[in-house]
């Protein structure tokens, strides 16, 4: 074990970012996160996934800033990880939460679809959060809740309701007479549910019509009663 440790350790010293933020169990993947919708997949996920991981809390304001985190991604974006033990057991560092997701779930064998139709259905699930619900949802926060809702014309403030209300209207007819998106849990559910309940946070399940799309309601609530997802809600720890 001190020979693997080390082999470990060893591998994580070719990152930067690990001199900022180092590693105390050098032999678990290392995860620079914060609980944002964006952060909390990937905690959710490797706790789903049974994996052992070291969480280290990363300011979403000026952390993500530093030439170490830009190190690991120049997009000075979380989530990223860093797994000491990747393919053929090289070390890999990872940003962008929909490729860490995919890679957690080849990884493990878990969550990525109990059959190759399935894997994809859920890759195809997992891209519509990426490219749709996400975005969309964080600009409607944007307008609606933070420095936008300042401005007078409700042009873009409207297009981002309306819009949510849409993405909101998909998926409640895609979950109907269906626990999981899919059909099965999987890594799309663990994209999705955190950027359904992101509109709590923005005050704005009012304006979208939240009790509208029973669907929705009862997936999210039923997402948050899994004891994975009540741990790793708040990990990293927001205090």
């Amino acid at each position: 074990m001190t020979i693997l440790n080390n082999t470990l350790t060893s591998n994580l010293a070719d990152f930067p970012i690990t001199s900022k933020w180092p590693a105390r169990h050098p032999e678990r993947i290392q995860l620079y996160s914060f609980p944002t919708p964006n952060g909390v997949k990937i905690s959710i996920a490797l706790e789903e996934m049974g994996l052992p991981y070291e969480a280290h809390k990363i300011s979403i304001f000026d952390d993500v800033t530093t030439p170490e985190f830009l190190s690991l991604n120049p997009n000075n974006k979380i989530p990223a990880i860093v797994d000491p033990d990747g393919p053929n057991g090289a070390a890999i560092g990872l940003f962008e939460s929909g490729a860490i997701l995919i890679y957690l779930a080849e990884k493990s064998g878990k969550l990525l679809g109990s059959t190759a139709a399935q894997k994809y259905k859920t890759i195809q699930w997992l891209m519509f959060q990426m490219g749709g619900v996400g975005p969309m949802f964080g600009q409607l926060g944007f307008f609606y809740k933070f420095g936008g809702a300042e401005m007078k014309d409700p042009t873009a403030r409207n297009r981002y309701i309306a819009e949510a209300k849409r993405l909101l209207n998909v998926v409640n007819r895609e979950l109907d007479g269906k626990d999981w998106i899919t059909g099965e849990f999987s890594i799309a559910d663990i994209a999705l549910a955190p950027w359904l309940n992101a509109l709590d946070f923005y005050g704005a399940k009012g304006v979208v019509g939240w009790d509208s799309y029973p669907n929705v309601v009862a997936y999210t609530d039923r997402f948050y009663a899994r004891p994975a997802v009540a741990k790793a809600k708040n990990i990293p720890p927001r205090d």
